[in-house]
């Protein structure tokens, strides 16, 4: 993949946290923001990164968790997911939507007339959710969103167009959820969701036993689609 990436810092009001930037061949193209898991900006979301730069993306990814540690980095043993937990819970949620405001801010700066989409995993899901309610990009998508269905009252507040992929196997999000997101969704055609047959939570991470190459793929497809429609 040809990309070209960097840590750069984004300024906020208190403070200033890194953020992974990579850049498609040729430097510009519409943007996305990519919002990590609770394993914080690790390998695998890196890779993420440079997949969608070679995509022709221009993508950044903030260190969410900075404020309890720069650049935590985490695996999938058993002592990475309690410490990963621990970070998820002691985040100030709105304080991490302010980050990623800030964030895109810098983003669209880079480029220019360009469009912007987010992108998230998990956590990082949940938040790309919240950054589409809150008006801050042009699409967003979300896969295995943890939460999602417990911030339904934000609904209304979706006005551009979320593409969601869920596990049907996901041990942490029941399908029962998936459904009660998709009913409320249903009069609302820029909400498109999609639900993988055999699929456990975390199935793009090709790091984790839970990888399902199949789902990862079409759901990536789905992804540049979706994308390539609303950027």
């Amino acid at each position: 993949m040809e990309t070209n990436a960097q840590w750069i810092d984004i300024e906020t009001s208190d403070g200033k946290f890194g953020a992974y930037l990579s850049l498609p061949r040729g430097g510009k193209g519409p943007g996305i923001v990519l919002l990590q898991e609770i394993f914080g900006v690790n390998q695998h979301i890196r890779n993420v990164a440079d997949q969608y730069a070679a995509d022709g993306y221009v993508v950044l990814a903030p260190d969410v968790f900075w404020r309890q540690g720069a650049r935590i980095e985490l695996g999938y043993d058993d002592e990475s997911w309690k410490r990963a937990y621990a970070l998820m819970q002691a985040t100030d949620f709105d304080q991490a939507q302010r980050d990623v405001a800030a964030t895109v801010k810098v983003l669209r700066e880079r480029v220019g007339d360009a469009r912007v989409a987010s992108l998230g995993f998990c956590f990082g899901g949940r938040l790309s959710y919240h950054t589409a309610a809150n008006g801050l990009v042009d699409a967003a998508v979300a896969y295995y969103g943890g939460g999602i269905q417990n911030a339904l009252d934000r609904a209304p507040d979706i006005k551009v167009p979320v593409l969601m992929h869920f596990g049907a196997e996901d041990s942490h999000i029941p399908l029962d959820a998936v459904k009660n997101i998709a009913e409320r969704f249903a009069d609302n055609e820029r909400v498109e969701i999609h639900v993988y047959s055999g699929a456990e939570h975390g199935f793009n991470c090709n790091h984790r036993a839970s990888y399902h190459q199949r789902a990862a793929a079409e759901a990536h497809g789905n992804s540049l689609v979706f994308l390539s429609e609303n950027l």
